[in-house]
């Protein structure tokens, strides 16, 4: 396997994780992941302003930095919106890469780390 193809299969076990953990480790509804999927694209909008913009957005929002930072509030705090949020977050980053959507390169929305998306890729 290569290297892409490890990380893509890591991704799907780190969501299937995070379903588990979400119903049997925490008893949230396993729905709440879908409801909030598309939230997290939302950091996507910096493109508006250009590719570096718009990249550096969009990794922020793409990293696991955020969801481990949310459910480290959560256990400082113990608001169940802070882990739902976590967890769902950790959800979308591991889907987008599981599907080959990975950190993006500042040249272009296309480049990441996983390689060309879309219609570049081939």
């Amino acid at each position: 396997m290569t290297p892409v193809t490890w990380q893509r299969v890591e991704s799907i076990a780190i969501a299937l994780a995070v379903v588990v953990f979400t119903v049997v480790g925490f008893g949230y509804a396993w729905w709440w992941l879908l409801a909030l999927f598309l939230v997290f694209d939302l950091s996507a909008v910096g493109y508006l302003a250009g590719p570096k913009v718009g990249a550096w957005c969009y990794n922020a929002g793409h990293s696991y930095v955020g969801p481990v930072v949310a459910a480290g509030a959560f256990a400082v705090v113990g608001a169940d919106w802070l882990m739902v949020t976590a967890l769902a977050w950790a959800f979308h980053i591991a889907i987008d890469r599981a599907l080959g959507y990975g950190l993006k390169h500042d040249d272009d929305f296309q480049h990441t780390h996983l390689g060309w998306i879309g219609n570049k890729r081939h």
